[in-house]
């Protein structure tokens, strides 16, 4: 049996997301999480922060698993609605990033670019993805 991808876009933006997820636990075990150990932080507090941040490096992994199932589907009204609800939340995640970043130091906001880039190049993709076309002998193209 022959297994073809139907959505390169898709496909990308899932191994984009395992990427982010490895990354953010990564970066978050090494440089992150051990910061909350040195302060003078409750312990509630560590395990807010600590759950919290585990929950967007969930997050990722599951977004990526699910866009490369989805990258796979032959039939993209059946997964459309999927991807423009996780283009909503990465909209709003960055959204909450720059405005609680903004409200608290704005001279840091230079320090989300990265971060930034990184939400608005995967949401490109996705929205590729959502945008592209089946031809009738089967292969994909993207409808501008």
């Amino acid at each position: 049996m022959i297994i073809k991808v139907s959505n390169f876009y898709y496909l990308i933006a899932g191994i984009f997301a395992v990427l982010f997820a490895a990354t953010h636990a990564w970066n978050g075990q090494s440089a992150v999480l051990p910061e909350l150990q040195v302060g003078a932080i409750t312990m509630e507090t560590r395990t807010v922060f600590m759950y919290v941040w585990h929950i967007i490096t969930a997050e990722n992994l599951v977004f990526g698993v699910m866009f490369i199932w989805m990258s796979f589907q032959s039939d993209r009204s059946k997964v459309r609605f999927a991807a423009w609800m996780v283009v909503s939340l990465l909209i709003v995640r960055l959204m909450v990033i720059l405005g609680v970043t903004a409200f608290q130091d704005a001279a840091s906001l230079m320090d989300t670019l990265v971060d930034s880039i990184a939400i608005v190049i995967y949401v490109a993709f996705i929205i590729l993805g959502i945008r592209m076309k089946s031809k009738k002998a089967g292969t994909s193209e993207a409808t501008f």
